[in-house]
């Protein structure tokens, strides 16, 4: 299974927000949904994505969806918004929980899930323009990439997941999330992990 993790530093971690850009860029979070889960006419059937919000008014909040038939539910952006609201309304504190099918929320950092995800024997990749070209790097299928909103990683952390995180490149250019991630799928696709 393909495994992605989006960290926002200002994306909201309650459900009481209406504007996706003034709930800390909450259309990008959406973006990323859509380009994990969708292709043109298809739901991609291998993908788990890790979203780790660091916004108010009580961070941090980890949301994990991971491929179903019924994302098919959620294709626009106003639908992928409806369903980041209900999953962090239906958050239970000390737990996590699956407020709908194959989706989950509990309270946790970037780090604490870096770390569980190193424990399991994964493959952590952060993106980062002076990482190692991706088309170099060897992949497999336990790797999960680490890509950050349009303020990126916060320095702190960045500096500790580096030490047990390897540095990839997707190019010389910064592209917006979304787009990042749509690389890194179709290098996985051609690659046929």
């Amino acid at each position: 299974m393909r495994e992605f993790i989006y960290f926002s530093r200002d994306a909201r971690t309650s459900g009481n927000f209406q504007d996706l850009m003034k709930a800390g860029r909450m259309d990008i979070a959406c973006h990323t949904i859509i380009a994990a889960f969708f292709l043109s006419h298809n739901l991609r059937e291998d993908v788990k994505l890790h979203l780790i919000f660091y916004g108010p008014p009580d961070p941090p909040k980890h949301l994990e969806i991971i491929s179903s038939e019924r994302l098919h539910e959620f294709l626009s952006k106003k639908d992928v918004a409806g369903l980041i609201k209900r999953m962090l309304f239906k958050y239970k504190k000390g737990k996590k929980t699956e407020p709908f099918p194959s989706c989950f929320i509990e309270k946790k950092s970037l780090l604490n899930l870096i770390e569980e995800l190193k424990k399991e024997g994964k493959e952590i990749y952060i993106l980062d323009k002076k990482g190692n070209s991706l088309r170099n790097q060897k992949l497999s299928n336990k790797s999960v990439f680490l890509l950050g909103d349009h303020k990126g990683i916060p320095q702190k952390e960045k500096k500790r997941i580096s030490k047990i995180a390897e540095k990839v490149s997707i190019g010389p250019n910064m592209y917006f999330a979304s787009h990042t991630l749509t690389i890194l799928q179709n290098e996985l696709d051609i690659r046929n992990l």
